[in-house]
């Protein structure tokens, strides 16, 4: 009897295993009744969609409607520059983006693992000089919930042959 219970348990772990492979990745739908129908979304995948799309509407076309659209009002903010809440951020981003002209931005990579999505970009400073920045996002029923981030100048030389980007 402990055999077959055993033997049961491995092979109902390898069902669940092939069904949750199955089911989590990409967009898959299924059909319920006749008439209606039922998207599986990656979840990864939509808040990447999510945090890409507010960063170019934000950082690439200066447009600060894009707090409202994205960020949840009691976004927790990690920069030691910007004050917790959307409208902090908000004002803030008015600030930055006066007189700048709006840009594509170089987004070098991008991953996301549950509710947090990671984006390497390529920028420049206002005096021009390339940065490296690195944004982490983390998510809530798909709209931004906190954020932090780290920004290395790219230097002129390097100490190896690898290139920032």
């Amino acid at each position: 009897m402990k055999k077959r219970n055993k033997w049961m348990l491995i092979g109902c772990g390898f069902l669940l295993g092939v069904f949750g492979f199955g089911c989590s990745s990409g967009v898959q739908s299924s059909s319920i009744g006749e008439d209606t129908s039922v998207k599986v979304v990656d979840i990864t995948d939509a808040n990447k969609k999510t945090v890409l799309d507010f960063y170019q509407q934000m950082f690439g076309d200066k447009d600060t409607a894009a707090v409202d659209k994205y960020i949840l009002p009691n976004y927790i903010q990690h920069n030691p520059g910007v004050a917790d809440g959307s409208e902090a951020f908000k004002s803030a981003a008015v600030e930055w983006f006066r007189g700048a002209p709006k840009t594509k931005i170089d987004v070098k990579h991008i991953a996301a693992e549950g509710d947090l999505v990671f984006l390497h970009v390529k920028d420049k400073n206002a005096n021009g000089a390339e940065i490296s920045t690195i944004d982490i996002f983390r998510l809530e029923d798909g709209k931004i919930a906190e954020h932090w981030d780290v920004r290395q100048q790219v230097p002129a030389q390097a100490a190896n042959s690898h290139p920032m980007f």
